[in-house]
């Protein structure tokens, strides 16, 4: 008996979030309320989340809220945005580093092992670094497992990879 399986993983598309940076810096630039500011959006590192820059918290939220608009906008979670940092002030300009969310944790792991087994009891699931693999006889448990969990509620972005 043939088995079939996928992968669980928490991944963004990197052209996507290229494409999102460009919309946001395209838009600070237009905006009548943002000329004049230090309003500005920079990567983090070698593009692992990205830097806004404004002149207070009120700033940093509308950038925020625009960057949101335009993750929605090409199909991508919000979730990947990490905006637990604090805002730092320094030089009359407020600043707040967004990195973004990748790869499951153990804790998250395990959040998903629990919920398939819970629901689907003959589907069997492994953890593998980052990633969960699950594995099943039947193509329409592995679509039935793939639908549970697009349905909850997850704080960390999940996508699906190598499904064979």
């Amino acid at each position: 008996m043939p088995t079939f399986s996928f992968d669980a993983v928490s991944e963004y598309d990197k052209a996507e979030m290229n494409n999102v940076f460009d919309q946001v810096q395209r838009e600070l630039i237009n905006r009548y309320d943002f000329k004049g500011t230090p309003a500005a959006v920079e990567w983090l590192d070698d593009k692992v989340g990205l830097k806004i820059t404004g002149n207070g918290d009120w700033q940093i939220d509308a950038i925020l809220d625009i960057v949101r608009k335009k993750l929605a906008a090409r199909s991508q979670s919000q979730k990947v945005l990490d905006t637990s940092r604090e805002v730092v002030e320094a030089n009359l300009k407020t600043t707040k580093d967004v990195p973004f969310k990748h790869g499951l944790n153990q804790d998250q792991a395990k959040q998903l092992t629990k919920l398939i087994r819970d629901e689907y009891p003959k589907v069997k699931t492994q953890i593998q670094g980052e990633a969960v693999r699950v594995m099943s006889g039947s193509k329409d448990d592995l679509q039935a497992v793939m639908s549970l969990l697009r349905g909850k509620d997850l704080d960390f972005p999940l996508s699906f990879t190598n499904y064979r």
